[in-house]
């Protein structure tokens, strides 16, 4: 490594989140650009380790420590080039992915992990703005036919490789625009649309074919596809949302997320005005049940739009601000997190579970009803139990 005491010399620092009064006006991303001398410094933290977990922590395999010592000795161009030996969409990944490799740090067993998740969405961000990333087209093409159903980054991806491979795809995708929930789940303070259009436009100069507005199964059926290609791909995402079956369910007002957040990012292509959107938060009171990042997706959201009032409910109890014991390194941390939705306000409700939706005489919900719970074990299996007495109406 380029500074193997330099975990000893700085301290944690990541990029400063935009004034709340400031980033509430629009809908970009919420993070200031980081100064290149103090990404430097957080990259001179990684420290020689012997055993990188970081490299188990991640999904990918990425090989963090090789690209943290390219950016302290500032050979970008080799980063990105070891950074793209694992991953296809660094920019994604580097803005999105909850960075289970931070929590496998070897630096975090005593002190605050190495901000490798910031490392890599600048090197990413560097290596556009150099014009380093371009078409990678195959060295030679096959007969071969692959067909992908499904834009989100899953398809995307093996449709990048498979197209790299020599092979001619084509990516169906049953919307209007390509992407997924990268398109229409992932709210633009989380990552601008921007950022996944010109990843888009490298793939179509390499000769990725999109087709959009193709439900597969309806405009092209599955005889068509086995006659037609040598290989299917099925990248179709986890679609059907998971319900809350209590009463007053059928009440209006009561929404899923991807039905929430996918007109918002419709509002912000320009579909429609912001003031027109059919399922806003404007002037109203909200409650979001589920307290994970989806409902913070909501949460921030919400605030944009311009709501009343906003709560977070969450089934488990309020986690604690540092690992407990039986939660050990490198195992994920399960700890009291805020995200920047969080920050913009709102309360957070925890151990509790909604019963109830209240309506009012035209069939909308006014109010529902909700318990404390608490989690109990029975024959090693864990539920959670109302507490006597606790039910609330809000």
């Amino acid at each position: 490594m380029g500074d193997v005491k330099g975990f000893l010399k700085h301290d944690r620092e990541l990029p400063t989140r935009r004034a709340v009064p400031v980033r509430l006006l629009d809908w970009k991303e919420v993070y200031e650009e980081f100064p290149e001398d103090h990404l430097k410094d957080q990259a001179s933290r990684c420290m020689d380790c012997g055993i990188p977990f970081c490299n188990n922590g991640c999904p990918l395999g990425n090989i963090i420590p090789d690209w943290n010592d390219l950016v302290y000795k500032d050979r970008w161009h080799e980063a990105i080039e070891r950074l793209h030996a694992t991953n296809n969409f660094p920019e994604f990944t580097g803005r999105l992915c909850p960075a289970p490799c931070e929590s496998a740090c070897v630096l975090g067993i005593n002190s605050d992990p190495v901000t490798i998740k910031q490392v890599e969405v600048s090197i990413i961000d560097h290596a556009w703005e150099q014009g380093w990333v371009h078409a990678v087209r195959p060295a030679r093409l096959t007969d071969k036919k692959v067909a992908v159903i499904g834009s989100g980054p899953a398809g995307l991806a093996v449709a990048q490789q498979l197209t790299r491979a020599g092979h001619s795809v084509i990516v169906f995708e049953r919307a209007d625009r390509i992407g997924g929930l990268l398109r229409y789940g992932i709210p633009e303070f989380k990552m601008e649309k921007r950022v996944l259009d010109r990843r888009l436009a490298q793939m179509r100069a390499e000769g990725t074919e999109f087709r959009v507005n193709i439900d597969v199964g309806v405009d092209v059926t599955v005889a068509e596809l086995q006659e037609d290609f040598d290989a299917v791909v099925i990248a179709t995402g986890a679609t059907l949302a998971r319900d809350l079956p209590i009463p007053g369910r059928e009440l209006k007002g009561i929404h899923q997320a991807m039905e929430i957040l996918p007109m918002a990012n419709r509002a912000q292509e320009g579909d429609w005005a912001v003031d027109e959107v059919e399922i806003s938060a404007a002037g109203r009171h909200v409650v979001i049940i589920g307290g994970g990042d989806t409902g913070a997706d909501c949460l921030g959201t919400s605030h944009r739009q311009g709501a009343e009032a906003v709560y977070q409910f969450e089934i488990m109890p309020q986690p604690p601000e540092a690992r407990p014991g039986a939660n050990p390194w490198p195992t994920w941390p399960f700890i009291y997190r805020t995200s920047s939705a969080h920050e913009e306000g709102g309360d957070r409700v925890f151990a509790v579970n909604t019963i109830e939706f209240l309506g009012d005489d035209e069939g909308r919900v006014r109010a529902l009803r909700y318990a404390q719970v608490e989690q109990v074990v029975t024959d090693g299996r864990m539920s959670f139990e109302p507490v006597e007495g606790s039910e609330v109406e809000l």
